[in-house]
């Protein structure tokens, strides 16, 4: 793939689930290559139906989801499904092998890779999340900041284009939630970050999206997007008691 293809394309994005609740009015949006960015909004915005959208979990709507210049449809869903890396709120949702090795090596393994090829791919992948120490230790053996971290591995494992992450700072103490931003920030992958943690969006992503109401409301600077208090009002968007988004000095 070229650089010049975007990492994510939402092109008129509307979909009803079958009650008739209408979740999203028609999304635009376009994530470059290598960006990371956050999406924000109020519970019952639409981010969830939004997010299940990118890998093809959700469809029968209206509008166009691409992905490194694929569409997300049947015809390319397997592709699309190891392009798009989606780490859940709880990592117990994605371990569920023996040991970590084994969760970390089932994607690449259920896609036909094996012996030492396999085998480096899960190295890299637990490398780069810093567990590699922790290969043959049972998942549930370790903390939840340590399970999140073997969740996003098994998902980096399956080497994806785009890397979604659903409120990855929820449960973490502050220092494993210190750990998993950097390890963020270190990734070469695009990354879209779905939270509530307006302060951790404000530290890891450059850009936001204000998802309200089924529609994009902003996007911009997340500093920006955070200092302008009409706009969070509007779309109930609550910065932490004290927390001034203009003090905070961003981190590249």
């Amino acid at each position: 793939m070229d650089a010049v293809t975007p990492s994510l394309e939402v092109a008129g994005l509307a979909f009803a689930y079958p009650d008739g609740h209408q979740a999203l009015f028609g999304v635009d949006f376009t994530i470059g290559r290598g960006e990371r960015v956050a999406l924000l909004g109020p519970n019952g915005a639409g981010k969830t139906t939004l997010v299940l959208h990118l890998n093809g979990i959700l469809s029968g709507g209206t509008g166009t989801v691409t992905v490194a210049g694929l569409p997300v449809g049947k015809r390319h869903m397997a592709e699309i499904r190891r392009r798009v890396g989606i780490v859940f709120q709880d990592p117990d949702d994605q371990l569920f092998m023996p040991t970590v090795r084994e969760d970390v090596a089932f994607g690449p393994a259920a896609a036909g890779m094996k012996g030492a090829e396999l085998e480096e791919r899960v190295r890299t992948a637990l490398e780069r999340v810093g567990m590699e120490a922790f290969a043959d230790r049972p998942p549930h053996h370790l903390s939840f900041g340590q399970r999140r971290r073997v969740a996003v591995a098994t998902v980096l494992a399956m080497e994806p284009e785009i890397l979604v992450l659903d409120e990855p700072s929820s449960n973490l103490d502050p220092a494993s939630r210190r750990e998993l931003g950097d390890i963020l920030r270190s990734l070469d992958v695009t990354v879209l970050m779905v939270t509530h943690d307006l302060p951790y969006a404000l530290e890891l992503c450059p850009r936001s999206l204000v998802l309200s109401e089924g529609v994009i409301a902003a996007d911009g600077k997340t500093g920006e997007l955070l200092s302008d208090d009409e706009l969070m009002r509007t779309h109930r968007l609550e910065l932490p008691f004290g927390f001034d988004p203009r003090s905070v000095t961003m981190g590249a």
